[in-house]
Protein backbone atom coordinates (compact mmCIF):
# COMPACT_ATOMS: atom_id res chain seq x y z
CA UNK A 1 0.00 0.00 0.00
CA UNK A 2 1.27 3.48 -0.85
CA UNK A 3 1.21 5.74 2.17
CA UNK A 4 -0.32 9.09 1.29
CA UNK A 5 1.88 12.09 1.99
CA UNK A 6 5.16 10.20 1.67
CA UNK A 7 7.73 10.99 -1.01
CA UNK A 8 7.94 8.79 -4.16
CA UNK A 9 11.31 7.50 -2.94
CA UNK A 10 9.83 6.29 0.36
CA UNK A 11 6.87 4.77 -1.47
CA UNK A 12 9.14 2.82 -3.82
CA UNK A 13 11.24 1.53 -0.92
CA UNK A 14 8.15 0.40 0.99
CA UNK A 15 6.71 -1.31 -2.09
CA UNK A 16 9.86 -3.26 -2.93
CA UNK A 17 10.72 -4.26 0.61
CA UNK A 18 7.08 -5.29 1.13
CA UNK A 19 7.29 -7.52 -1.94
CA UNK A 20 10.49 -9.09 -0.65
CA UNK A 21 8.45 -10.72 2.08
CA UNK A 22 6.52 -12.66 -0.55
CA UNK A 23 9.69 -13.87 -2.26
CA UNK A 24 11.92 -14.52 0.77
CA UNK A 25 10.90 -18.17 1.18
CA UNK A 26 12.07 -19.08 -2.32
CA UNK A 27 14.85 -16.54 -2.83
CA UNK A 28 18.53 -17.21 -2.28
CA UNK A 29 20.53 -14.74 -0.23
CA UNK A 30 22.10 -13.52 -3.46
CA UNK A 31 18.71 -12.67 -4.95
CA UNK A 32 17.58 -10.98 -1.74
CA UNK A 33 20.71 -8.86 -1.93
CA UNK A 34 19.99 -8.18 -5.60
CA UNK A 35 16.50 -7.00 -4.69
CA UNK A 36 17.87 -4.61 -2.11
CA UNK A 37 20.13 -3.00 -4.73
CA UNK A 38 17.09 -2.15 -6.88
CA UNK A 39 15.69 0.25 -4.28
CA UNK A 40 18.43 2.92 -4.38
CA UNK A 41 18.52 2.76 -8.19
CA UNK A 42 14.77 3.28 -8.37
CA UNK A 43 15.01 6.14 -5.91
CA UNK A 44 17.75 7.75 -7.98
CA UNK A 45 15.87 7.16 -11.24
CA UNK A 46 12.78 8.82 -9.76
CA UNK A 47 14.89 11.79 -8.74
CA UNK A 48 16.51 12.04 -12.19
CA UNK A 49 13.27 12.11 -14.15
CA UNK A 50 11.72 14.59 -11.70
CA UNK A 51 14.69 16.93 -12.13
CA UNK A 52 14.48 16.83 -15.93
CA UNK A 53 10.71 17.37 -15.93
CA UNK A 54 11.17 20.40 -13.70
CA UNK A 55 13.76 21.88 -16.08
CA UNK A 56 11.61 21.25 -19.15
CA UNK A 57 8.50 22.76 -17.57
CA UNK A 58 10.45 25.95 -16.94
CA UNK A 59 11.90 25.85 -20.47
CA UNK A 60 8.44 25.44 -22.01
CA UNK A 61 7.03 28.37 -20.02
CA UNK A 62 9.87 30.57 -21.22
CA UNK A 63 9.41 29.48 -24.85
CA UNK A 64 5.65 30.05 -24.77
CA UNK A 65 6.19 33.56 -23.45
CA UNK A 66 8.90 34.50 -25.96
CA UNK A 67 7.13 32.86 -28.91
CA UNK A 68 3.90 34.67 -28.16
CA UNK A 69 5.73 37.96 -28.61
CA UNK A 70 7.71 36.69 -31.59
CA UNK A 71 4.58 35.65 -33.48
CA UNK A 72 3.25 39.20 -33.29
CA UNK A 73 6.56 40.76 -34.30
CA UNK A 74 7.05 38.50 -37.34
CA UNK A 75 3.47 38.12 -38.56
CA UNK A 76 4.23 39.91 -41.86
CA UNK A 77 7.25 37.77 -42.70
CA UNK A 78 7.13 34.73 -45.01
CA UNK A 79 8.56 32.37 -42.39
CA UNK A 80 7.30 33.82 -39.09
CA UNK A 81 9.25 32.25 -36.23
CA UNK A 82 8.69 28.64 -37.35
CA UNK A 83 12.05 27.54 -36.01
CA UNK A 84 11.36 29.00 -32.55
CA UNK A 85 7.96 27.33 -32.41
CA UNK A 86 9.51 24.03 -33.52
CA UNK A 87 11.84 24.23 -30.51
CA UNK A 88 8.80 24.76 -28.29
CA UNK A 89 7.11 21.78 -29.91
CA UNK A 90 10.17 19.60 -29.30
CA UNK A 91 10.38 20.63 -25.66
CA UNK A 92 6.66 19.96 -25.23
CA UNK A 93 7.02 16.55 -26.87
CA UNK A 94 9.90 15.63 -24.56
CA UNK A 95 8.11 16.93 -21.49
CA UNK A 96 4.83 15.11 -22.22
CA UNK A 97 6.74 11.94 -23.02
CA UNK A 98 8.61 12.08 -19.72
CA UNK A 99 5.40 12.74 -17.79
CA UNK A 100 3.97 9.61 -19.41
CA UNK A 101 7.08 7.65 -18.40
CA UNK A 102 6.92 9.00 -14.85
CA UNK A 103 3.30 7.82 -14.52
CA UNK A 104 4.25 4.38 -15.75
CA UNK A 105 7.11 4.22 -13.28
CA UNK A 106 4.76 5.10 -10.44
CA UNK A 107 2.24 2.51 -11.62
CA UNK A 108 4.67 -0.36 -11.01
CA UNK A 109 3.50 -0.99 -7.45
CA UNK A 110 5.16 -4.42 -7.19
CA UNK A 111 8.57 -5.72 -8.18
CA UNK A 112 6.99 -8.34 -10.48
CA UNK A 113 5.41 -5.51 -12.50
CA UNK A 114 8.74 -3.89 -13.34
CA UNK A 115 9.63 -6.34 -16.17
CA UNK A 116 6.16 -5.74 -17.63
CA UNK A 117 6.04 -1.93 -17.38
CA UNK A 118 9.62 -0.69 -17.59
CA UNK A 119 11.11 -2.22 -20.81
CA UNK A 120 9.25 0.11 -23.20
CA UNK A 121 10.40 3.14 -21.20
CA UNK A 122 14.08 2.61 -22.01
CA UNK A 123 13.82 3.26 -25.80
CA UNK A 124 11.37 6.11 -25.09
CA UNK A 125 13.92 7.80 -22.84
CA UNK A 126 16.72 7.31 -25.38
CA UNK A 127 14.59 8.92 -28.10
CA UNK A 128 13.73 11.88 -25.88
CA UNK A 129 17.35 12.25 -24.81
CA UNK A 130 18.43 12.51 -28.46
CA UNK A 131 15.83 15.23 -29.05
CA UNK A 132 17.31 17.33 -26.22
CA UNK A 133 21.00 17.13 -27.11
CA UNK A 134 21.14 20.69 -28.48
CA UNK A 135 18.21 22.22 -26.59
CA UNK A 136 19.19 21.05 -23.11
CA UNK A 137 22.47 19.08 -23.05
CA UNK A 138 22.38 18.54 -19.28
CA UNK A 139 18.86 17.10 -19.43
CA UNK A 140 19.90 14.89 -22.34
CA UNK A 141 22.83 13.58 -20.32
CA UNK A 142 20.64 12.86 -17.30
CA UNK A 143 18.19 10.95 -19.47
CA UNK A 144 21.00 8.86 -20.97
CA UNK A 145 22.02 7.98 -17.43
CA UNK A 146 18.40 7.23 -16.54
CA UNK A 147 18.04 4.80 -19.45
CA UNK A 148 21.07 2.86 -18.18
CA UNK A 149 19.67 2.65 -14.64
CA UNK A 150 16.22 1.54 -15.79
CA UNK A 151 17.74 -1.03 -18.12
CA UNK A 152 19.68 -2.60 -15.25
CA UNK A 153 16.59 -2.50 -13.01
CA UNK A 154 14.58 -4.35 -15.68
CA UNK A 155 17.22 -7.08 -16.00
CA UNK A 156 17.61 -7.54 -12.24
CA UNK A 157 13.88 -7.58 -11.53
CA UNK A 158 13.35 -10.08 -14.37
CA UNK A 159 16.07 -12.28 -12.93
CA UNK A 160 14.54 -12.15 -9.46
CA UNK A 161 10.96 -12.85 -10.56
CA UNK A 162 11.93 -15.17 -13.45
CA UNK A 163 9.99 -12.95 -15.84
CA UNK A 164 10.43 -12.87 -19.61
CA UNK A 165 10.09 -9.88 -21.90
CA UNK A 166 10.48 -9.18 -25.60
CA UNK A 167 12.74 -6.23 -26.46
CA UNK A 168 11.34 -6.00 -29.98
CA UNK A 169 7.81 -5.73 -28.59
CA UNK A 170 9.05 -3.09 -26.14
CA UNK A 171 10.37 -1.05 -29.07
CA UNK A 172 6.99 -1.28 -30.82
CA UNK A 173 5.17 -0.20 -27.67
CA UNK A 174 7.63 2.66 -27.21
CA UNK A 175 7.07 3.91 -30.76
CA UNK A 176 3.30 3.71 -30.33
CA UNK A 177 3.37 5.70 -27.10
CA UNK A 178 5.65 8.36 -28.57
CA UNK A 179 3.42 8.66 -31.65
CA UNK A 180 0.46 9.29 -29.36
CA UNK A 181 2.41 11.95 -27.49
CA UNK A 182 3.45 13.60 -30.76
CA UNK A 183 -0.13 13.77 -32.03
CA UNK A 184 -1.28 15.34 -28.78
CA UNK A 185 1.53 17.91 -28.78
CA UNK A 186 1.03 18.80 -32.46
CA UNK A 187 -2.66 19.36 -31.79
CA UNK A 188 -1.90 21.67 -28.86
CA UNK A 189 0.66 23.64 -30.85
CA UNK A 190 -1.76 24.07 -33.76
CA UNK A 191 -4.43 25.41 -31.41
CA UNK A 192 -1.90 27.62 -29.66
CA UNK A 193 -0.81 29.23 -32.93
CA UNK A 194 -3.92 28.98 -35.16
CA UNK A 195 -2.74 31.82 -37.40
CA UNK A 196 0.29 29.81 -38.57
CA UNK A 197 0.41 26.88 -40.97
CA UNK A 198 3.09 25.44 -38.74
CA UNK A 199 2.74 21.70 -39.23
CA UNK A 200 2.55 21.95 -43.02
CA UNK A 201 5.69 24.08 -43.06
CA UNK A 202 7.74 21.48 -41.23
CA UNK A 203 5.96 18.43 -42.55
CA UNK A 204 6.58 16.27 -39.47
Amino acid sequence: MIIMGHSPQIQISNILFGMMGQYDMCMTSAKISQTRTIVPRLDYSTSLISDVIKVLKKKRRELKKSNKTLVVETEDEEQPCYKAIDVERTVSFCLEGLCCIQKRMNSASRIDLIPKVFPSMVPMIRTISAQLVEISPESSSKLSELSVHLGSIVLDSASITKAHFDFSQSNVESSTLLDEVKLMVDSKISKQYPQLDFLSSFGN
